[in-house]
């Protein structure tokens, strides 16, 4: 191990000794706020940019039903207000969050609250990946409702070996997909870990969808791959209601604006919510490589901030 990943594994079992404000202080520009009026105002502030939205309320791996249907509940409520407010913004629901791991039947029918919902409204539900554990359950309840509702996505991840697999298997249905990475530390068994592997199994998987004439939301902040994305949109000669970028909130905005500016779609994913602090830190512990980026951010800010309070550098605090 070198001495940068020895450094980001530190900082990572250092994170939840640090008092939450500077946890927050690093957070603030990836997660809208704790209430829905937080996102909702960060939504409208990105349609002025001519950016759409996900919303994705925090929370996962729910522990008591009554916690799942309150989500449950929370998504149709957000579904309302931005029907009622005019967004372009869909939802993005993880399956855990309403009742994944406590009964199949429960986040079953949670979902389909949610979905009939949006459905009524005209909107879009995705059904986020979590880890491996949740791979198949989140791709059979995706079948299932598909039986019945139009107005639902996936999620598949370029790092997990059995994607293309996926693809094949969901094809008859023409997935509307969200393509990302993946995040979650798997293992070698069943994940890539060459980031070029990655990269190369992202526009394969890509390839295919387009292929099978799947609407792809191309999720990434790699450049790379926004590149190759590029090139098979122009060498497919694809019209804009085929696909669109997405990125995470306070991710590069400036390759933000550069794909926007060049007339292509992109939806930036707006997570928000009472549990920021487990979010942040729970995504700092599977990619141990950010809590280095974290650290940087948070020292830059306080030094501006330092810089903005002369009188504090008077006193030497």
């Amino acid at each position: 191990m070198n001495g940068s990943a020895l450094f980001s594994r530190l900082l990572v079992r250092l994170l939840p000794l640090l008092p939450k404000r500077l946890v927050r202080l690093a957070a603030d520009r990836y997660i809208a706020g704790e209430t829905l009026d937080d996102a909702l105002s960060m939504v409208r502030t990105l349609g002025l940019e001519g950016i759409a939205a996900t919303l994705d309320i925090l929370g996962e791996d729910v522990a008591a039903p009554a916690a799942a249907e309150a989500a449950a509940t929370a998504y149709s409520l957000a579904l309302e207000r931005i029907a009622a407010n005019e967004l372009d913004c869909n939802v993005s629901v993880k399956p855990s969050q309403l009742g994944l791991k406590i009964d199949r039947e429960l986040c079953c029918r949670n979902f389909r609250a949610i979905v009939s919902r949006a459905r009524e409204l005209g909107n879009f539900v995705r059904i986020d990946m979590e880890d491996h554990t949740l791979t198949s359950p989140t791709i059979a309840l995706y079948r299932e409702l598909r039986r019945d509702f139009d107005n639902v996505g996936l999620v598949l991840q370029a790092y997990m070996r059995r994607s293309i697999a996926d693809v094949d298997a969901l094809a008859p249905l023409v997935p509307n997909f969200r393509l990302c990475k993946g995040i979650y530390d798997e293992p070698r068994a069943l994940a890539y870990k060459m980031p070029a592997v990655i990269n190369d199994n992202f526009t394969w998987l890509l390839q295919k969808m387009f292929d099978g004439g799947s609407y792809v939301g191309i999720a990434t902040h790699d450049e790379a791959l926004v590149w190759s994305a590029l090139r098979e949109i122009e060498r497919r000669k694809l019209t804009p209601d085929r696909y669109e970028f997405q990125m995470l909130l306070g991710v590069d905005p400036e390759l933000r604006s550069i794909i926007v500016g060049a007339g292509h779609r992109l939806r930036v994913y707006v997570p928000f919510g009472a549990h920021w602090h487990a979010y942040s830190l729970r995504r700092l512990r599977e990619n141990p490589r950010m809590a280095s980026y974290v650290a940087r951010d948070v020292t830059g800010r306080f030094v501006q901030r330092l810089r903005a309070r002369p009188e504090l550098q008077q006193h030497g605090q």
